[in-house]
């Protein structure tokens, strides 16, 4: 068979092997998402395969540069990316994907296991005793909402404009109403 038509093969297959899992997503004919692990959990990770044109006699393209996996470090990265090239390589020459993803779930806590979770944080410089701005604080310096004050005048019209409920009279706006009828029409000018 030529890589076509594995790749086609593959393809269909994985269209129905995953169908209606909500892990998996087909980004194009030739990329695949799949992610390993509940949304809560902090050891999840979403790994994405691309084919070359010569897949599966050369390796899949391993990339978990998503931003679903911005809390993961990059040297647990490069170790999950460089074990799954591993288990391409044993599996060269046959279709590989279905394969990768089932191993990336299957030790999902091995290969997280040098995860450290940690808040999404900004560098402010490059040196080694450099700060570290915690995205949590600028949360809490939002400022409070200002509320509109009315003068006395202000608060004395909109009184008397209004009933008891504090709603406007029926009907208050009816200049409105007559310019906007008289723009759009009648009911039928036929």
């Amino acid at each position: 068979m030529t890589a076509n038509e594995d790749q086609e093969m593959e393809l269909e297959a994985l269209r129905s092997i995953y169908e209606g899992d909500e892990c998996f997503k087909e980004l194009s004919p030739t990329c695949f998402q799949y992610r390993i692990g509940d949304l809560g959990n902090p050891k999840a990770f979403i790994v994405e395969v691309s084919w070359p044109e010569t897949y599966p006699e050369t390796v899949p393209v391993v990339s978990m540069n998503t931003f679903f996996n911005n809390s993961i470090s990059q040297p647990v990265k490069q170790s999950i990316i460089a074990k799954l090239l591993e288990e391409a390589e044993a599996n060269l020459g046959t279709v590989m994907t279905y394969t990768l993803f089932e191993y990336a779930k299957d030790n999902q806590e091995k290969l997280m296991e040098n995860h450290e979770p940690f808040s999404s944080a900004v560098m402010l410089s490059s040196e080694p005793n450099s700060t570290i701005v915690s995205s949590n604080n600028a949360s809490s310096s939002k400022k409070k909402e200002k509320k509109d004050q009315l003068s006395k005048a202000q608060k004395r019209k909109l009184a008397e404009r209004t009933d008891h409920r504090g709603e406007l009279p029926r009907g208050w706006n009816w200049v409105d109403v007559i310019k906007h009828l008289s723009k759009t029409g009648g009911k039928d000018d036929d």
